[in-house]
């Protein structure tokens, strides 16, 4: 059995360990990205630069050699390529050597202990940064060459001010250390060896759910889920925090905002065929922070067919066309979990129809809401509409 040994380097010459140095000594073959075989050319050992894990297992299997060394930067256990390797060298004798990870020097040069921190990269990954920082006041994120997107989708979610750390080139001669607002970050070139430290400290971490109707911007003649309604449609939605969300009648957006902070690892696409209501949605998510949402001014269902398949739907407004929106769902996903408000009869019978048509049995809960109000001295109940809410669909 061949013996591989993936090798964490470091940030380079300064900062690779005995144990490092060990690993590679002992190699007949060095393999990794051209950069970090440049760090051992004065080892005169056979090097080739094969680093993507299929790549290296191919090479591996063929060559005669008994001993390999794999280097990758970093620590092998942070977005390291060492996961990948390890599946694709099953067959070897598959050895972890750790190095200095980019975040213990990052967070070293700036004197800050890191044990709370959240740590994401957006290294080639699709990633909903804006809730991460929402969440916590330290947030280190590995970037590439896309540290000015990052910047916009910060100032999207009104993260524009907040202080970020920039590290560049980190343990090379031309290193660079430096603190700027996130809003800086859509106006500057990085390199891409370049860390980012989030400094958030106003982080919110709470899962709120029916937040008060006060805290929304409001536009007249724009319908909002009320804060008692959007409590239960929220818990009859039983979101995850990688879902899909569709929004259908978004109105106002505060169930949009809800799903996005509760769906914070995925996804919210937001349908109002209102076009005053875009901005308005979008406004009441810079408010809240979310990052995640998608605000689409246009007609269900026609504009449904586009959207990624959802795994729950909150429909709160359909234009008279519940049934065939509904429809339109069941066609993407049959395993959708769907959730519809009502105030009319006509509604409930509609919903009704079309669950019972795909077999699905719906549950049936209706609210009726009074809030208390002043009359002079005392105080008296005035009664809110009832609202009828059928849920279906969905896993247990």
């Amino acid at each position: 059995m061949k013996k591989v040994s993936i090798v964490g380097v470091g940030l380079g010459e300064s900062t690779i360990t005995d144990r490092a140095r060990q690993a590679i000594a002992q190699a007949e073959v060095l393999l990794g990205a051209p950069r970090m075989l440049e760090l051992f050319k004065d080892l005169n050992k056979a090097s080739y630069p094969h680093y993507l894990p299929g790549d290296v297992a191919a090479f591996v299997a063929d060559e005669d050699a008994q001993q390999f060394a794999v280097l990758v930067s970093g620590d092998v256990g942070f977005y390291s390529a060492a996961a990948g390797l390890t599946e694709a060298l099953a067959a070897h004798d598959v050895q972890f050597v750790p190095g200095i990870s980019t975040v213990s020097a990052f967070f070293a040069k700036l004197k800050l202990p890191w044990q709370d921190a959240a740590f994401v990269s957006a290294h080639g990954r699709d990633i909903n940064i804006a809730d991460t920082v929402r969440r916590n006041r330290l947030t280190f994120c590995l970037t590439g060459n896309n540290t000015s997107e990052i910047g916009a989708v910060m100032c999207k979610a009104g993260f524009g001010d907040i202080k970020v750390c920039i590290g560049e080139n980190l343990g090379m001669e031309n290193e660079r250390v430096r603190k700027v607002n996130a809003g800086a970050l859509t106006q500057e070139c990085h390199p891409s060896l370049t860390v980012l430290l989030f400094m958030n400290g106003a982080y919110d971490d709470r899962s709120p759910c029916g937040l008060p109707d006060e805290s929304f911007v409001r536009l007249a003649g724009i319908p909002m889920t009320k804060s008692e309604t959007r409590a239960l449609v929220l818990s009859k939605l039983k979101l995850r925090p990688d879902f899909v969300c569709w929004d259908i009648g978004a109105g106002t957006g505060s169930v949009t905002v809800e799903m996005a902070l509760s769906a914070y690892r995925g996804h919210v696409y937001a349908v109002e065929r209102r076009v005053d209501g875009i901005p308005l949605i979008e406004q009441n998510c810079i408010a809240f922070h979310v990052g995640n949402v998608t605000a689409i001014c246009a007609e269900a269902p026609e504009a449904l067919g586009p959207l990624p398949v959802p795994d729950a739907v909150f429909i709160g407004g359909s234009g008279g066309e519940l049934g065939r929106v509904i429809s339109a769902v069941l066609d993407k996903n049959r395993g959708a979990r769907i959730v519809v408000t009502a105030v009319t009869l006509e509604t409930v019978s509609a919903a009704l129809t079309m669950f019972e048509d795909a077999g699905l049995e719906p549950e049936i809960v209706q609210v009726n809401i009074a809030r208390g109000k002043h009359a002079g001295k005392s105080h008296l109940m005035e009664a809110q509409n009832p609202i009828t809410i059928l849920s279906a669909g969905g896993k247990a």
